[in-house]
């Protein structure tokens, strides 16, 4: 862990922050973009926590790799326990849009309560 420096500003000690590298190098996405208005807004502490320890963006990047992984793992799972083929997609492309983009939002709301709001 390193050492914070801190700056005097008036009568106060503001900790002096620095951008990590990694968060000029990779974007955040919307898993990690909802994780961190979700540990902004109800859980203050360790947002803190992160934010000094200059841990946050990193934090957010395995919530967003988690969240990708489990997304594509489950879809294709839930896709063919429905019976959702490619024979569907050519047979009937608007029932097969239909299917995947309800399975889509269930696989959603399982990530938002499994990996973002725990």
């Amino acid at each position: 862990m390193e050492k914070l420096t801190y700056q005097q500003t008036g009568d106060y000690l503001l900790p002096e922050l620095s951008m990590d590298e990694l968060e000029t190098v990779r974007p955040l996405g919307k898993y990690a973009l909802l994780r961190k208005d979700y540990l902004r807004e109800n859980r203050p502490v360790l947002w803190t926590a992160l934010s000094v320890n200059g841990r946050l963006h990193s934090h957010l990047l395995e919530i967003e790799e988690a969240a990708s992984r489990r997304q594509e793992q489950m879809m294709s799972e839930m896709a063919k326990s429905a019976g959702i083929t490619e024979n569907l997609k050519s047979e009937n492309p608007l029932r097969w849009a239909g299917l995947m983009n309800s399975l889509h939002q269930q696989v959603e709301e399982i990530i938002l309560q499994e990996v973002v709001y725990n």
